[in-house]
């Protein structure tokens, strides 16, 4: 039985953007994910264009733009946090926890030429994001009890 108040019938799209959209911890957690992958891609990107400047400054130009990026699409769409912070706070608070990732990126990726020399861009870029997917956890409930 539908109440005056329902206009619209709820269909399970509907119902799913509505959670998806919505303010929990697994929402965010979701939207989070989402805004790491495709910040993922960028730092790929910029990974490649930019190894024939070797692969250290590579790293530092696709962690630095994919993370620009990826603070300000947390503000906006993972944490619905435009009114309550400002960009340049964002870039502050969570660049600054960005930097304990770009180290162990870093660290990550000399391992990597320590451990296994000459080895390909593949190899390189699935260690540093192996690393970022580790830290990521920590960072989300970083920015989201603390930035955000």
């Amino acid at each position: 039985m539908s109440s005056t108040l329902d206009t619209q019938p709820r269909t399970c799209a509907t119902e799913m953007k509505a959670r998806f959209m919505g303010e929990s911890a697994p929402a965010q957690f979701v939207r989070f994910v989402f805004v790491g992958a495709s910040s993922n891609v960028v730092y790929i990107g910029l990974f490649l264009a930019l190894t024939s400047l070797g692969a250290f400054v590579a790293n530092i130009a696709g962690i630095a733009a994919s993370t620009v990026l990826a603070n300000e699409l947390h503000r906006r769409h993972t944490f619905h946090a435009t009114q309550r912070v400002g960009w340049l706070q964002t870039q502050w608070e969570a660049g600054g926890l960005a930097l304990a990732g770009l180290a162990l990126g870093t660290a990550a990726l000399a391992v990597v030429h320590i451990v296994f020399p000459g080895s390909s861009w593949i190899v390189q870029v699935v260690a540093v994001i192996a690393v970022s997917a580790a830290t990521g956890a920590l960072r989300f409930i970083a920015l989201r009890g603390w930035v955000f």
